[in-house]
């Protein structure tokens, strides 16, 4: 049997492909995800909107 490099430098690459092709599809996702949320209010953070200070209250199990 020969060892054939081309044929794993092709899998190589379709993999890659893949991966890069799987990406865009994420950061496509992303970018509709954030445009649905909407804008938030001027000096907000969107990573702490909502939060309210204090003790939480205890999931539900």
């Amino acid at each position: 049997m020969a060892f054939n490099p081309g044929h794993l430098k092709r899998q190589k690459e379709s993999k890659r492909a893949e991966k890069q092709r799987e990406k865009d599809a994420r950061r496509e996702e992303r970018k509709k995800e954030k445009d649905a949320r909407g804008p938030t209010a001027p000096g907000e953070d969107p990573d702490i909107a909502g939060i309210v200070p204090g003790p939480q209250p205890k999931p539900e199990e």
